[in-house]
């Protein structure tokens, strides 16, 4: 998940992932891996993940041999996740960068790309979500992939709408009021996360995130226009048919120079 702003996130970051501990990440990387071996050209060595957030996909493909590269512009999201790979102690170094993935810059090209959890629905202008595909495609290697996933317009109207939620782990609780407006295609999230002290009491902390809703149309269109042939899109990692019910859109896309 990526943050929209550089202070996004500084409250949810120490406890993303026991908010989001459902989050199959193995299983996730079991389909970007079965996309590499269905359309790579060659077997990919060197990967970014982009928007990478507290690093759960980082350490998970690094431990499966990939040369990682990891960015987010959120410091305490990357705090959390160089955290994680100093655990991890690997014999080759995961780099991580604090950057905007709209204007990212890496110091050579690399054979995929993976960007998980809706990252690219935080970019809530067309011109933004562009950009950021035009540098992922300057950024790639010739037949390069960009294995990517979005959230769907089903979502945003019927799981996001103006639903609320409570997301609950021990010692941390976050209350969670969605905003979604159908004539600006933006939904807010209005996040209220309280976590319990040593000696029992509870701090609050409040933060706004925003996603924005975009049809499959135009990031078909998007990918067309920044130099991508759309390989695979699908409702899952079984790689069944999407549909107007369909929540998260899976897309692989190769990068033609």
């Amino acid at each position: 998940m990526a943050s929209h702003g550089s202070d996004a996130y500084t409250s949810l970051a120490p406890v993303y992932d026991r908010l989001n501990s459902e989050i199959d990440y193995e299983g996730w990387a079991d389909h970007i891996e079965a996309q590499f071996r269905s359309y790579a050209k060659k077997q990919p060595e060197s990967v970014l993940d982009l928007a990478c957030g507290t690093g759960a996909m980082t350490v998970i493909l690094a431990r499966r041999g990939y040369d990682m590269t990891g960015i987010d512009l959120s410091e305490d999201m990357l705090a959390v996740a160089r955290d994680r790979c100093d655990r991890e102690r690997f014999s080759h170094s995961v780099l991580l960068i604090r950057q905007d993935m709209s204007e990212f810059e890496l110091y050579g090209t690399v054979d995929a790309i993976v960007c998980c959890l809706d990252s690219l629905n935080y970019l809530t202008k067309i011109d933004d979500l562009r950009r950021t595909l035009l540098h992922v495609h300057n950024y790639l290697e010739p037949d390069g992939l960009f294995v990517f996933d979005m959230n769907a317009p089903a979502k945003f109207c019927r799981v996001y709408g103006q639903n609320s939620y409570i997301l609950e782990d021990d010692g941390v609780l976050c209350a969670w009021q969605n905003d979604y407006n159908a004539k600006t295609k933006l939904c807010d999230f209005y996040l209220s996360i309280f976590t319990e002290n040593e000696n029992g009491t509870w701090q609050r902390y409040d933060e706004i995130q925003r996603e924005r809703c975009y049809s499959l149309r135009t990031v078909k269109k998007l990918l067309s226009e920044c130099g991508f042939e759309l390989c695979s899109l699908s409702a899952g990692f079984d790689g069944s048919e999407v549909n107007e019910d369909t929540e998260r859109w899976y897309f692989t896309a190769r990068a033609k120079k």
